[in-house]
């Protein structure tokens, strides 16, 4: 098939920022050197775009996991013309497509399974999207954001303005306006965006996948310590509706931090999170999914699948019961009727059936090497 034609504007603007952020930023660091208040201001840079990209254009107005004042949103339109990554309207329409016709070489905008530089950057600089460029009528509800819509019609204006206003005015402070106008202007653009387009790429390429293997998104830790907590990205593909990336209190996602923090201010509210049991289902299923495949293709007795099966079915229903007694707990302490006594006692309960199944969810994970192991003897 006949490749679309290039868009000689984007050929041009990330093949001459790229050559000359690694060119003139090393340059002048050799001849000039940068001081720690350009560093500094460079970091600042990289966090206001980056986290105007994930908290902003991704978790707010692609996915809605949550709603933000208009302050808030305000910010992350300017931060989001910082990043030069297109509208918000256009890029979250693009991104609810991706999720929509996730892997499709032909109706992924950036599908993995068109290979690293299609799905990095190479959709980008031709005209792939044809006459489907500027539908966006998955976005209706961002149509009537007013925040999103002035944005959106005045981008190319504001990106220029903020991108070159920004490291200016930081130079005309601290007093190095060309070393400001490298890191926190140029070399700050090209890698905020890339850092965004390896999302794209590396998290549907490197990684694992303990929540579905339905598609190619993976959880990457490295990937998310550069994106701002973007890279767990298996997560995010399954559960997308979730403020969360990183889960987990010790996995490194300052953007769900930033909007937790937001929340206490009431400069965020309705903040969407998956249940625990939902999570926990996802990763037993996948589990089975793995364990099944590995044991079938050493031609496993039906016992040992019979086995697997029957653990896994009594896991579901413990976990089922789990999320029913953990209801009624969250109930019962909003209630006023139930006395002090009776609280006590079904939490005594609930503490009780937790270590339980945290003992039922182990059994399941030993079984699974159990099995696997036992193919090699």
């Amino acid at each position: 098939m006949k490749k679309p034609p290039l868009i000689w504007a984007n050929v041009l603007f990330f093949t001459l920022t790229f050559i000359a952020a690694i060119t003139l930023v090393p340059l002048y660091g050799a001849m000039i050197g940068y001081s720690n208040a350009n560093w500094l201001a460079f970091i600042a840079c990289m966090f206001f775009a980056g986290l105007s990209i994930t908290a902003g254009y991704h978790r707010l107005w692609a996915h809605k996991t949550y709603e933000a004042h208009p302050v808030v949103e305000f910010i992350f339109a300017i931060g989001g013309a910082f990043a030069m990554q297109n509208s918000a309207l256009h890029w979250s329409s693009d991104h609810r497509i991706h999720h929509g016709q996730v892997d499709d070489p032909i109706k992924d905008p950036y599908a993995a399974t068109n290979g690293f530089w299609y799905s990095h950057i190479g959709w980008m600089l031709r005209n792939y999207q044809g006459e489907q460029y500027g539908n966006y009528n998955n976005a209706r509800d961002l149509q009537k954001n007013k925040i999103v819509m002035w944005q959106h019609k005045y981008y190319f204006p504001l990106a220029f303005l903020v991108n070159l206003s920004i490291p200016l005015l930081l130079g005309v402070i601290f007093g190095d306006v060309l070393g400001m106008l490298l890191l926190s202007g140029l070399l700050r653009l090209v890698l905020s965006q890339h850092l965004t387009f390896f999302i794209n790429s590396v998290a549907h390429i490197w990684g694992k996948r303990p929540y579905t293997e339905s598609n190619t998104a993976r959880d990457n830790g490295i990937l998310a310590f550069f994106t701002y907590g973007e890279g767990y990205h298996n997560y995010h593909h399954i559960f997308a509706s979730d403020y969360r990336n990183g889960i987990k209190w010790y996995q490194y996602d300052p953007t769900k931090w930033m909007i937790k923090s937001l929340s206490y201010f009431g400069l965020t509210k309705k903040l969407k999170t998956i249940s625990i049991d939902r999570i926990e289902k996802a990763k037993a299923e996948t589990q089975l999914a793995a364990t099944t495949r590995k044991l079938t293709q050493f031609s496993t007795t039906q016992d040992k699948l019979d086995l697997l099966h029957t653990e896994y079915e009594l896991l579901i229903k413990k976990l089922q019961h789990y999320a029913k007694l953990k209801k009624q707990l969250l109930e019962a302490k909003k209630s006023t009727i139930l006395q002090q006594y009776e609280k006590l006692a079904l939490n005594k309960q609930y503490q009780e059936f937790e270590r339980a199944w945290q003992q039922q969810k182990q059994a399941w994970l030993d079984l699974n090497i159990k099995l696997l192991n036992a193919r090699y003897c």
